[in-house]
């Protein structure tokens, strides 16, 4: 008998849809900042 061993690390499903919903989380939360604020995501980090 040989156990099927599940990848704990690489592009799994899992992994790869956590990544995309905390990447529109994070462009959501940088858009409703620009506006608030009025000024761009870059100035707000301090590149411009």
């Amino acid at each position: 008998m040989t156990e099927e061993k599940k990848a704990k690390f690489g592009l799994t499903k899992f992994a790869e849809t956590w990544n995309g919903r905390l990447a529109m989380l994070g462009f959501a939360i940088g858009l409703a900042t620009e506006l608030l604020t009025g000024q761009g995501i870059l100035h707000q980090v301090g590149l411009m």
